[in-house]
């Protein structure tokens, strides 16, 4: 049951919207083309096993898992407007 002006189903729509907008963006990180034999960073030697397993890679695990945590920590779109989260 929605409530005021929202129409019947509208957390649902906003649930399935952040749902789509996360799978855009992922795909959007995916790596393309050709893996690199040395990571764009810090210059380390790929090894084959993780070209090969990850076509396209440009970065070594370390550096990789350095991105995977700075990306995690930001934040992601405030769907629903409250107040405190905007004052964050």
């Amino acid at each position: 049951m929605a409530g005021g002006f929202a129409k019947d189903g509208a957390v649902q729509d906003q649930i399935d919207a952040t749902i789509e907008d996360a799978v855009k963006r992922a795909r959007s990180q995916l790596p393309r083309g050709e893996s690199l034999r040395h990571c764009e960073e810090c210059s380390a030697v790929i090894p084959e096993a993780r070209r090969s397993a990850v076509p396209g890679v440009r970065l070594c695990v370390a550096c990789q898992s350095t991105l995977d945590k700075q990306q995690a920590a930001s934040g992601g779109i405030n769907r629903r407007g409250s107040k405190d989260s905007q004052l964050r």
